[in-house]
């Protein structure tokens, strides 16, 4: 035996079918294990260069690799290209590392970007780490884990998409169950990524425990008591907006020895049982904490929304069921009552659907439950308790402005998928294909979007907080507008076709910013566009990119060019930033603010453009030229 008899997976079937071993079919992820393992034995790689050889860095990835690591890497391609399989895959390989005494789950992703995955991770008593596909995935097996074992919380304290590849973390991460280094005897979970770097969460924040019952000491809690009555009572409007500035403002001082918070929150879910002006009042406010970001002082970003998302269901599941005869504005309805679905009586205006028992797709989803609600009357659907369920807002047919849909919960695939008017809010992330072909409408996501998000969509307007995964907007036509708080992994808006952005086509803003997992405050991200390829082959529309810095290069454009940012550009633009702050509270001031100064958007953002041809005429006259 020497190095050359495993250069690729066909060789190590043929030695193992010398050997009487001979699978009749291997996954691909069996193909990868099998190199991953061979290779570690035969060539004695570390773990990062094995990954190398399976997934290669390429393209600007690979450009901005040290030098001494782009030799190495040379040599790791040259030898095995052949064997990384093309996509679309992705890798999650258990691995025992008998020589460093560690359990280790390794998960790689695809480098062509075709198939999502999600890590996620969280710690507190307990540790664990998590690799799926989808992100609803994970919160299933936290929510089972919870049931049996209070240690676990149905929300990690950190989730991530990762690009296949990626020059700044591999795309790849491994989980390592080793000894822990006290000396304790005790197991520890480390998370790293390709190149070691060590991925963690907040150490200096609690875990609130909702097994037990809440306390308070009674001077405290009727201060709080006191307080959240007063501005239930407003009537102006704004009491949920001073709730969420209230409890927002207060979370610093809270001790979470004494369960201020808890106590505030259940104060605010029993205030909103009085009547149905409170508990709009209650729905409302509870969002809002749920939806922002913020400062959540000693507590855990993943515990402070376990506790509100709780108290919402709670909240929802206390409205009365459509059997029932009631004279409140909502009405809930729930998979085993589903037969009894009806138009909406005089006084209805909302449609609460209980989604836990519904099935993910078919006749007894309750993504068809709502459009038989739709034909009956009803027109504002509040859906909690998803687990993944597909195809929200689908199915409702055209000219569908008034439609409003909240949805609560881990929400599945296809959602808003070719809605043509209605609007749909998701309170918190959001899984892959959404809004494929939409005409017309409104999408809210408070969170990160998956994969190929708005595949082909021809129109409406949809606003993100945080990132998106690969592939967004490829062959989007007509007038999509959309803005990106975070960033997109690769392949934004490809083979876009959105007419002219300045003469009523479509566009994409990307604001490239994240938020501090300490106190919540709004950062710039390291580059406002990670991936290599941006705008390619598009034909039509333009992306607004936040570049201050000037961190994009030609190069990623791929037929693309940069140009001007004009008054018109900044014209058009500008009533989405005015939205986008409503909704997320991410000013226009703050987004024209860089390293403490206040600039001209010209200074702040970028338009990226189709390339244009000699006989073309520009819109503006000039693409962008450096000084």
């Amino acid at each position: 035996m020497h190095n050359g008899d495993f250069a690729n997976y066909q060789s190590i079937l043929e030695y193992l079918k010398q050997r009487n071993y001979y699978p009749l079919f291997l996954t691909d992820t069996e193909e990868a294990a099998l190199l991953l393992d061979l290779w570690s034995r035969v060539y004695k790689y570390p773990l990062e260069y094995l990954i190398e050889a399976l997934a290669p860095t390429s393209e600007m990835d690979f450009d901005m690799l040290p030098a001494q690591k782009q030799a190495v890497y040379k040599v790791i391609q040259k030898h095995h290209v052949i064997s990384s399989p093309d996509g679309p895959w992705f890798f999650i390989i258990a691995r025992n590392d008998v020589k460093n005494d560690q359990f280790q789950l390794i998960g790689i992703t695809d480098t062509a970007m075709l198939r999502p995955q999600v890590f996620a991770l969280q710690e507190g008593e307990v540790q664990i780490g998590l690799i799926c596909s989808e992100k609803q995935a994970i919160d299933a097996t936290l929510v089972s884990l919870q049931r049996e074992d209070a240690r676990f919380r149905p929300i990690a304290d950190k989730y991530w998409n990762a690009r296949g590849g990626s020059y700044t973390d591999g795309g790849a991460f491994i989980f390592s169950l080793k000894d822990a280094a006290d000396g304790s005897g005790k197991k520890q979970l480390i998370c790293a990524d390709k190149f070691g770097k060590v991925i963690e969460t907040t150490k200096d924040k609690v875990v609130v425990d909702v097994s037990k019952k809440t306390k308070v000491k009674a001077a405290e809690g009727k201060a709080i008591e006191d307080k959240l009555a007063a501005l239930f009572a407003e009537t102006d409007g704004s009491a949920a907006n001073k709730i969420f500035a209230y409890i927002r403002d207060a979370m610093i001082g809270f001790q979470t020895d004494t369960g201020d918070f808890r106590f505030a929150i259940e104060t605010i879910k029993s205030l909103g049982l009085k009547n149905d002006a409170f508990k709009q009042t209650a729905i409302t406010a509870l969002t809002l904490l749920n939806d922002l970001r913020y400062n959540t002082g000693k507590i855990k970003r993943g515990s402070v929304l376990h506790v509100l998302q709780m108290n919402l269901d709670e909240l929802l599941a206390a409205t009365p069921m459509i059997t029932e005869k009631s004279t409140s504005r909502f009405a809930q309805i729930d998979f085993t009552n589903r037969a009894a679905l009806r138009k909406p009586h005089q006084t209805e205006q909302t449609l609460v659907i209980d989604a836990g028992h519904f099935e993910p797709e078919g006749e007894n989803c309750d993504a068809v439950l709502m459009v038989k609600a739709f034909k009956l009357g009803w027109r504002n659907f509040i859906v909690y308790k998803y687990r993944g369920q597909r195809f929200t807002g689908c199915g409702f047919g055209p000219a569908t402005k008034g439609v409003r849909i909240d949805v609560y919960g881990s929400s599945g695939d296809y959602l808003a998928s070719g809605i043509d008017g209605m609007e749909i809010y998701v309170h918190g992330n959001a899984q892959d294909q959404l809004c494929q072909i939409m005409k017309d409408g409104k999408l809210v996501v408070y969170g990160d979007v998956g994969q190929t998000f708005m595949y082909g969509a021809k129109g409406g307007s949809v606003f993100v907080m945080g990132n998106a995964a690969g592939r967004p907007l490829i062959n989007a036509v007509g007038k999509p507008r959309v803005v990106i708080n975070g960033t997109a992994l690769d392949y934004l808006a490809e083979s876009f076709m959105a007419g002219d952005a300045l003469n009523g086509g479509g566009f994409v803003i990307l604001n490239g910013l994240g938020f501090d997992d300490n106190d919540g405050a709004i950062r710039e991200l390291d580059s406002p566009y990670p991936g290599s390829n941006i705008f390619s082959l598009a034909s039509g529309g333009a992306i607004y990119v936040r570049d201050p810095h000037r961190k994009l290069v030609e190069e990623q454009l791929n037929g693309g060019q940069f140009a001007k940012l004009i008054e018109a550009d900044w014209k058009l633009i500008e009533p989405y930033l005015a939205e986008n702050e409503k909704l997320f509270g991410i000013t226009i001031d703050r987004l024209l603010t860089v390293d403490g100064e206040k600039k001209a958007p010209k200074d702040v953002y970028r338009k990226i453009r189709p390339k244009k041809t000699g006989a073309q005429v520009d819109d503006d006259g000039l693409a962008e030229t450096t000084d």
